[in-house]
This record gives C-alpha cells, sequence and structure tokens, in this order.
C-alpha cells in the first residue's frame, strides 16, 4: 500500500488512514509509530511504503514510549496507561485509576529502564473533548505522576496548567513536564544537591507546548503546537464567568490554534540549540516530536499525518 507523500521546504508529509496521529514513537528499526483518534495504532515504514495497523486501544491514545519489555505504552486519554504489544496486538491496562479515581486526561509520559513511568494527568475538570475549555479558563489542575515498577502510584507535581509532554533528563537527574497554558517547561529534580525542588527549564515560550521527547541526539525536543496568541492570554485572566462563555461559544467563534509547524530542541541545561519553523501549508499544529539519528518526526493533533525533516 502506497501512502501519498507531500514535501515543502524539507517537511514530508506520509499521510495515515485515520485523524489525529498525535503522536511519533521511532523504533531501532527506524520504523514510526502513531495513535489516532479512532483508537488504532499504526506502523510507518520506509517513508510510507508500508503502513501496518497494529492495534487499537478502544479509546484515544495520545503519548507514546518504549517499554523495557519492547511493548509500547500508550497514554490514552480516556482509558489511562496501556501496554501493547505490536506483534500480537494485545493491549495490556497498567493503570485506570490513581488513589481510586479515574484519571481524566492521560496525555505522555517518559519511561526510566528500569520500568518506572512519569506520566501527565493534563486535568482533573476536563476531558480531552474539551481541551481548549480547560486552558481557556486555566483550571491549573494538571498533575505529573509516577508509577513504579511494583505498580504502586505517586502525585509528584499538582496544580499544573495542563500538564502535557514529559521527558526525563539524559542522566535522570531530572523530569520535565510542559504546561500547556502557562508555556513554560517545569524541572523536577530526582537526584542529586536540588532533589525534590521544582524550576523552569524553559519559561515564557513563543507558544503553547505540547508533547516533548528525548532524542536521540541527547536533547530534549519540544513541540509549540501553537504561537502565543493575545486573546487566549487575556481570557486566561479574565474573569470565570466569560472564561466559560468563551469555549461555549459556536466553533467559528471560538479562539483558533494559529497554523505554525514549529519545534524546539534544549539541553539539559534549557540552551535553545534548535529552533525550526517549517512550511505549515501542508502540516500543521504539531504535538508530537522525535529526533531519530538526524530525522525528526512530527505528529498533529488534527492532521491524518505524520511529518519527518532532516537536520
Amino acid at each position: 500500500m502506497r501512502i501519498a507523500d507531500d514535501t515543502s521546504d524539507s517537511l514530508t508529509v506520509v499521510r495515515v488512514p485515520g485523524h489525529g496521529a498525535e503522536d511519533v514513537l521511532v523504533g531501532e528499526d527506524g520504523a514510526v509509530y502513531t495513535g489516532t483518534e479512532d483508537g488504532a495504532v499504526w506502523c510507518v515504514r520506509e517513508e510510507g511504503s508500508r503502513l501496518d495497523r497494529v492495534g487499537a486501544t478502544g479509546g484515544r491514545p495520545l503519548g507514546l514510549e518504549w517499554l523495557p519489555d519492547g511493548r509500547i505504552l500508550i497514554c490514552d486519554a480516556r482509558r489511562g496507561l496501556l501496554a501493547l504489544d505490536t506483534t500480537s496486538g494485545a493491549v495490556e491496562e497498567l493503570l485506570t485509576l490513581v488513589h481510586g479515581r479515574r484519571m481524566t486526561f492521560c496525555n505522555n509520559a517518559a519511561v526510566a529502564p528500569d520500568g518506572t513511568i512519569w506520566f501527565s494527568d493534563s486535568s482533573r475538570v476536563h476531558g480531552i473533548e474539551r481541551w481548549k475549555a480547560d486552558i481557556v479558563e486555566n483550571t491549573s489542575s494538571g498533575r505529573l505522576l509516577r508509577r513504579d515498577p511494583d505498580g504502586s502510584v505517586e502525585v509528584v507535581l499538582d496544580g499544573l496548567r495542563f500538564a502535557n509532554g514529559v521527558a526525563l533528563a539524559a542522566d535522570e537527574s531530572f523530569v520535565a513536564v510542559a504546561e500547556t497554558a502557562g508555556r513554560t517547561v517545569v524541572r523536577h529534580w530526582l537526584s542529586g544537591d536540588r532533589a525534590g525542588r521544582t524550576d523552569l527549564l524553559a519559561g515564557d515560550l513563543p507558544g503553547y507546548p505540547d508533547n516533548i521527547a528525548r532524542g536521540s541526539d541527547g536533547l530534549l525536543w519540544v513541540t509549540v503546537a501553537s504561537p502565543r496568541d493575545p486573546v487566549v492570554e487575556a481570557l486566561m485572566r479574565a474573569p470565570m464567568p466569560l472564561r466559560h462563555a468563551a469555549w461555549r461559544l459556536p466553533a467559528p467563534l471560538q479562539p483558533k490554534p494559529k497554523r505554525t509547524a514549529r519545534v524546539w530542541a534544549l539541553d539539559d541545561e534549557g540552551r535553545v540549540v534548535h529552533d525550526r519553523s517549517l512550511d505549515a501549508s501542508s502540516f500543521h499544529m504539531v504535538t508530537g516530536v522525535r529526533e531519530h539519528r538526524g530525522r525528526v518526526w512530527l505528529g498533529s493533533l488534527v492532521e491524518p499525518a505524520v511529518a519527518v525533516f532532516g537536520l
């Protein structure tokens, strides 16, 4: 099955048969995995010349990561943490409840070599269907959590402004989580003199970050899903009745993400190493990123496609 490609300013777009290929994960063999809003998980090989449906969650798959046993960890917005065997298609529920309550919006994760899973629950107020409402209302109800290999769960950070992408430092000295509404990447120290402290790896970003991921180059790649919007920023500070009213407007009147295709790469000190803005006419709203051996794969919450460019 040949999938149509579009190339624009070095950005190659590879179509998949599903809407909203939100995140991307690359295997050692170069195969690229993504999940779409119908619950399917796809494997793209050879730049789109082969496409296989390797499983389905029955929910809404978002963040993807490799588990130590070779399965794919899936952050399913509706079902929680899942593990997918890409050979058999079997799906195992790893975590659906936190302290007896179902997660509202499981979003993204990072996995340590020992199997510890650091993951985000974006909101305790709104699910994925109302992600815009959570940002406009500025509920600050997002969380960063940790699931240990024995299955125990701990809330590490609470009160985050739409907790989103998660990544570990190259030496596991800290865990980072993107705050979409805050336009920051928060850093929580795990070892060393600063263990237990929380600060910013990056602040005042030029747009709203979504997924983040550690690349094979050792850098922390950050998506910028949409540039900073003065209207959205004003609404987040407005009285709550006005915030409620804004997202209840008919869809054509609501604030919309501006078309952009932009990613950053940071080192572990928060210095910007790469800032790539690409032509957004054929692919926009980048929500997933994965650098692998000099190539950068992108996912999008709104596109029926993944995309790739070379460094």
